[in-house]
């Protein structure tokens, strides 16, 4: 999956759909692209700099955000849309109870109201304390874990209902290691200081959150210390985030009695029946190892320290629906000490971005009437079979796939499934419930709805026009069980271009770089093991498969020799996925630019050549200026590689980029060419 992020230079943007158009000169003086150069910076020692430089100097990060540029400034401009849509909905009145306008303006109402929060505190968990309080055994851990999953988290582990990946068809069972607090197994065993520093801190923070939960000092301080060490030995037997990659190592399926036989102290009756699951024929285990240390710590740590585990992952899992107190405390921790975010957003943008997460299928349908211009599935329509077109041509052309895997892999490019600005249909939220009472509870209320939308799936057919994001939401993703991509509406705009036309070079490369990634994903490490129906299988020769991970070893060397903060260097084994898609990306999108006249016919910019400006706008699409903190983060616990290594990564691996900005041996980002990354 890849986040894109765009330029906007006001607090409301005006959403265009793109095409080339040549550009007056008082235009060429204003010009994006033209004004974040940073020219103390050399294009060919660290490009990402030089082209954002001036932005980031001009824009320092604000205090409220773990990072600042084209992320914040366009999830800002849709966050005003989405504002509005809900403010106007809570000032309706008589509204239709069980309304799309009714939920919406309910549920922005209950968040905002920080009088009635604030007064409540913890109060409206009461009775979710008194269920876990009431714990006297194992199935009762249990029993209570499988409600907890319902409405506020994954404790123990992880479980989620989709497709089995060797029978896309079907949809299965699945669970894999989870339970922990902070990001990756990292934080509990790494020796370096940050990480040391991490975790004397998060111990402090258990004991504040226990002592806001009613613990006494002492209690507080036990119950954290035996927080530690529980979630110190599920880390332990954890895997590494990179070794869950491993499609055929994580995929284990047995039958709902070998599962019970192999974990003989969880009842998977009770929990099954708690998340809504009934006559489970078999389950999909990850990491049957992790579920065993599970079983073994059920028995071996004490119903009180369960107990203690439960209530703080509900809590946390609440805390921003909460009191003030209790956010508070939770982001002191989560947001400042992981990732150096010094102030808490404004309340609305909080309950604002809530209400999308919940609603997100309601608020789209008003997001796509009132905002998304007519035509946008057309154009994105456009851009993503121009992709495939350069893609299928690239196939056909590599010298290191054989004609039996180059067919089969152009018969997958075939059959990709583009969903591409709104789905045709929406889902039925007419079963949640929604009123002004209690912002937590409707939280709840809405993630109930979702694990019983989730599991009322089990033991139909596939529905493959489902989506898995609305409109409004600025990401896309690659699914490779159903061998799709989904590039949602809003991708199509291109803000710092307000009251006149992109010109091509930013067209593709931003939004044609996103449909090259999220192709690409079909055929990175992982997405070559999934066939063009979806299935997990191995459909490559044997001699294309060591041709293909000898090419992907190499950038697996080449990101692990970037330092990211500190001493950190990337792991170049958890995010060669995403670089390789990244690369990929970037590749197909300048094959496809040109094709277009600007390219053709040498169409100068702002005193920039139709190349300059394509790598510009690359460098544009992921614009973010970082906290370290946020960094250090991102690298132990993220398949990404952060903002600037997924610009100087992949260009320093192409030869247009060299000829286009003269990078020569010397320059930082040179690569010999036979260290350049050469894939698709």
């Amino acid at each position: 999956m890849k986040k894109l992020f765009f330029l906007s230079l006001l607090a409301f943007i005006a959403i265009l759909v793109i095409s080339s158009c040549k550009q007056s000169k008082k235009e060429q003086s204003t010009d994006a692209l033209a004004s974040h150069i940073d020219s103390t910076f050399k294009a060919g020692d660290d490009f990402f700099l030089f082209a954002n430089g001036k932005w980031f100097k001009q824009n320092p990060i604000p205090a409220s955000e773990q990072s600042n540029g084209i992320f914040q400034l366009i999830q800002d401009t849709i966050n005003a849309q989405i504002y509005h849509v809900c403010k106007s909905s809570a000032e309706i009145k008589d509204v239709p109870k069980g309304s799309n306008k009714q939920k919406i303006g309910d549920f922005f109402y209950s968040g905002m109201d920080s009088t009635n929060l604030n007064a409540k505190g913890l109060s409206d968990l009461k009775s979710d304390f008194e269920m876990i309080d009431a714990i006297k055994d194992i199935n009762g851990i249990v029993k209570t874990a499988s409600y907890i999953h319902t409405v506020a988290g994954t404790p123990l582990f992880r479980f989620y209902v989709t497709q089995d990946e060797k029978i896309s068809s079907k949809i299965a069972v699945y669970i894999s290691q989870g339970g922990l607090s902070l990001p990756d197994r990292n934080y509990y065993i790494d020796t370096d200081p940050r990480t040391v520093s991490i975790r004397q801190k998060f111990i402090t923070h258990l004991e504040n959150m226990f002592s806001i939960m009613g613990y006494s000092s002492d209690k507080a301080k036990m119950a954290a210390d035996k927080f530690m060490k529980l979630e110190t030995s599920i880390a332990k037997n954890s895997r590494k985030r990179e070794d869950t990659r491993n499609a055929w190592k994580n995929y284990n399926k047995m039958t709902f009695k070998q599962l019970s036989e192999s974990t003989p102290n969880i009842d998977w009756n009770i929990f099954m029946g708690g998340i809504g699951l009934h006559s489970v024929d078999s389950v999909i285990v990850r990491q049957p190892e992790f579920l065993k240390a599970i079983n073994g710590y059920l028995k071996s740590n004490s119903i009180d320290d369960w107990k203690n585990y439960l209530k703080y992952h509900l809590v946390k899992n609440l805390s921003i629906y909460l009191d003030d107190k209790t956010y508070n405390e939770i982001f002191s921790f989560y947001a400042t000490t992981l990732r150096g975010v010094k102030e808490s957003r404004p309340r609305w943008k909080r309950v604002v971005e809530q209400t999308d997460g919940s609603l997100g299928e309601l608020i789209g349908q008003v997001y796509v009437d009132e905002y998304l211009p007519k035509g946008t599935k057309e154009k994105l329509v456009e851009i993503g079979n121009n992709i495939k077109t350069i893609y299928a041509e690239r196939i056909k052309a590599l010298d290191w796939m054989s004609s039996v895997t180059k067919e089969k892999a152009l018969n997958k490019l075939s059959t990709v499934i583009m969903k591409v600005g709104y789905p045709d249909k929406w889902k039925d939220l007419s079963s949640m419930e929604i009123d002004r009472s209690s912002f937590v509870r409707n939280v709840m209320n809405a993630n109930k709805w979702e694990v019983n939308d989730m599991v009322s799936k089990y033991g139909k057919p596939v529905d493959r026009t489902e989506w898995g994001m609305e409109p409004q939401t600025y990401n896309a993703y690659y699914n490779p069980s159903n061998n799709e991509i989904c590039i949602p509406g809003c991708n199509i705009i291109v803000p710092g271009y307000e009251g006149k036309m992109a010109d091509d070079a930013l067209l593709y490369s931003i939004i044609g770089a996103t449909f090259g990634h999220e192709i690409t994903h079909g055929f990175d490490d992982q997405g070559c093991k999934y066939n063009a129906i979806g299935n997990l299988q191995n459909w490559w020769t044997k001699e294309d498969s060591v041709k293909f991970y000898s090419k992907t070893k190499m950038i697996v060397k080449q990101f692990n020799g970037y330092v990211a903060v500190d001493s950190l260097h990337i792991n170049g084994e958890l995010t060669q996925g995403e670089n390789i898609a990244d690369l990929g990306g970037i590749i197909m999108a300048y094959e496809a630019f040109k094709k277009t006249n600007q390219y053709k016919n040498n169409t100068a910019i702002a005193g920039l050549n139709p190349s300059q400006r394509f790598f510009l706008g690359y460098a544009l699409a992921w614009m973010m200026n970082e906290r370290p903190e946020a960094t250090a983060n991102q690298v132990k616990s993220n398949e990404h590689s952060p903002a600037k290594f997924r610009v100087n990564g992949p260009l320093s691996d192409m030869s247009e980029f060299y000829e286009a900005f003269g990078v020569k041996q010397g320059n930082a980002l040179w690569l010999p060419d036979s260290l350049r990354v050469k894939i698709w």
